[in-house]
């Protein structure tokens, strides 16, 4: 069987495809109904994306390193430049471990862009509290870990892209302690590996309860230190730059806006990295730094990348409740504020607000089951009781080994008064990682020739439906990794397009709008964005029914065609550019393929649970495709603003 919805008419602009093969690794998965549609060619996760098939705050200030982060250039010796045109060998979009880590490894061969829209340390990595997965204790094997991944992915993983992440994730954390990352050793002078939910085993490394934060810091060291890197900071990506050779779409790199001097910046590279994380503002509350609006995922559905399994959102179980505490924020989070998982690990326990304990009522593995399973169990017990949130205690550990542990965690609750070594943490889920995202084979390479991905961006097969807890550090880590030859095997084929930049319309500035007109679209546009976020919490949230997903495609379809035909009745034109006006059309194109994702998938599995398809159907145990075929009558969130050359 096979749901194609088809492309071109509606509110839907592509095919969003789950086929049924004869084995879950077989490369001709892909309906025919797409293939007709879309050209005609076989992909696989092993093999990645045939090139034929084409698609359409935190303060830091404490921190002395953040403090003190100055980039020190914009341009290196071997990169060119034409006024507001640079060309660099390799582009890398995002600041996190996976951009990070692949430019450190590509900068030896040549000038790299590292593009990051705010500070180079506000990412989701910088947010990572518990640590990264790996096997490095001798009680524990590959294959254990490879269990407990595809277990937690509801059997939906890739299993060769499993095992490689698995077995070369030692590796990836003992080079991270040569470039200079401290992590936390036991008594025996070890390193301490803690456990999470999902995990038979001890196998998370960390730096107490600050490990993506301490990642960050050794690798953006490294990035200063290195004269072939540049960093552009306050750099927004608008669209990939593509043409077509032949039958196949190729990247020349991204346009971007600088945020603080408001201009339109072109990078034409011979490789384009996506490292730019994922999409958790689609929702109102969720643990993702406010840059994480889904612009990567959305800059390469435009340039007809292939799209996976995004019906398949994270929820975290437990961010901090601030309804819950003594003495409530005075503004709201612009991101909730995750209490990491390894607290659950360590022995915490959930109960809800009459003090009862409820997890051994939904899974014999109590606190320590997969995330999913955990989350629904909250939201079943908040909407059963009518309460707001519940209650994380792990007071009854002693006072020294919580504040070891959990330092930042402390110090977070007890600005509001809570002190967690004698008082339960208020917990409510909230979203927190993409599963889905630009479809890549095993070395992080698209149907885009040119564009590679790694990253919470990515979606390389590991996670399946859900992910399993610290297990996105570590995929972020290898795919850097492992992107990095390719990459540099086709730079070292490819020429700059030096007297052809030029080709693309160039985005510009509203500057020809009157200041009331600009006041008047960033308030609609903040509005419509808090609208966008309630209609996905409240009807593709943590559980999902198939009447509930069909509103919200229809008051989405309704809320961007009012968005879009106001900015355009007063003055916008399609190729106008500004920070809000671009997240937010990544927010819609994001927020569309989640649903039309969500609807395709007539069963519950991970991360998806439909009231109408209750059960796991074997038969369904294939990933969703999104393939973006036509773009006849579509919304400006789906199109490049460059799409026809000049």
């Amino acid at each position: 069987m096979t749901t194609v919805l088809p492309a071109g008419s509606g509110t839907l602009h592509y095919s969003v495809t789950i086929y049924k093969g004869q084995h879950f690794r077989q490369s001709s998965w892909v309906s025919v109904a797409a293939f007709k549609r879309c050209m005609q060619k076989d992909l696989s996760w092993s093999h990645g994306v045939s090139k034929s098939l084409k698609t359409q705050r935190y303060n830091f200030s404490r921190f002395p390193f953040y403090e003190s982060w100055k980039p020190s250039r914009t341009t290196v010796k071997s990169c060119l430049e034409d006024g507001s045109t640079k060309f660099f060998d390799f582009v890398v979009i995002g600041s996190g471990v996976a951009g990070l880590r692949y430019a450190l490894e590509v900068a030896k061969h040549g000038s790299v862009a590292i593009i990051t829209k705010a500070e180079p340390h506000e990412s989701n990595t910088n947010y990572a509290q518990g640590g990264v997965s790996a096997v490095l204790c001798p009680s524990d094997s590959v294959e254990s870990h490879m269990r407990d991944t595809i277990v937690a992915g509801a059997y939906l993983c890739d299993e060769e892209t499993v095992r490689v992440v698995c077995t070369e994730g030692p590796d990836r954390i003992r080079e991270l302690i040569a470039m200079g990352a401290s992590f936390d050793h036991g008594e025996d002078g070890n390193l301490h590996l803690a456990r999470e939910g999902g995990h038979s085993h001890h196998r998370i490394v960390h730096a107490a309860d600050m490990t993506g934060r301490e990642i960050e810091r050794a690798l953006l060291q490294a990035v200063v230190n290195d004269p072939n890197i540049s960093m552009f900071q306050h750099h927004f990506a608008i669209d990939l730059l593509t043409s077509q050779d032949g039958s196949e779409t190729v990247c020349h790199g991204v346009d971007t806006l600088n945020t603080e001097t408001l201009e339109v910046v072109r990078f034409i590279s011979k490789v384009t990295l996506l490292a730019s994380g994922g999409a958790g503002h689609i929702y109102p509350t969720t643990t993702n730094p406010p840059v994480a609006t889904g612009d990567g995922i959305a800059m390469a559905h435009r340039a007809e990348a292939v799209i996976s399994n995004m019906e398949f959102v994270q929820f975290h179980p437990t961010a901090l409740a601030d309804k819950g505490l003594p003495i409530k924020p005075e503004k709201s989070r612009e991101n909730a504020f995750l209490i990491t998982e390894a607290v659950r690990g360590d022995g915490g326990i959930l109960y809800n607000l009459a003090k009862e304990r409820f997890m051994p009522l939904y899974d014999e593995r109590e606190e320590l089951a997969p995330r999913d399973v955990v989350a629904r169990s909250i939201d079943d017990q908040l909407k059963k009781r009518n309460e707001k949130y519940v209650l994380l205690d792990i007071s009854h550990k002693p006072r020294e080994q919580i504040l070891a542990h959990f330092p930042n965690i402390a110090a977070e609750c007890l600005k509001y008064g809570l002190d967690i070594t004698s008082q339960p943490i208020p917990v409510v889920p909230a979203a927190h990682y993409m599963c889905g995202g630009v479809r890549a084979g095993l070395r992080g390479e698209t149907n885009v020739r040119g564009l590679y991905v790694a990253g919470e961006v990515a979606c390389t097969g590991l996670h399946g439906a859900n992910r399993l807890a610290s297990n996105s550090l570590l995929e972020a880590l290898v795919f850097g990794r492992r992107a990095v030859q390719p990459s540099i095997d086709h730079m070292s084929q490819s020429g700059f397009y030096v007297g052809r930049s030029g080709r693309w319309a160039r985005p510009v500035m509203p500057s020809s709008l009157q200041s009331s007109v600009m006041d008047d679209t960033l308030n609609v546009t903040k509005q419509v964005r808090k609208d966008l976020q309630s209609v996905m919490w409240e009807y593709v949230g943590i559980v999902r029914s198939t009447t509930r997903l069909e509103s919200a495609e229809e008051k989405i379809h309704e809320l961007e065609t009012r968005w879009e035909k106001f900015l355009f009745q007063r003055g916008w034109e399609p190729t106008m550019v500004a920070l809000e006006a671009c997240e937010m059309r990544n927010l819609f194109c994001c927020a569309k393929l989640v649903v039309s994702s969500a609807l395709a998938r007539h069963e519950s599995r991970g991360l998806h649970y439909t009231i109408d398809f209750p059960h796991v159907e074997e038969s369904m145990r294939l990933p969703t495709i999104i393939l973006p075929c036509s773009t006849v009558n579509t919304t400006w969130s789906s199109r490049q603003l460059h799409k026809q050359p000049v």
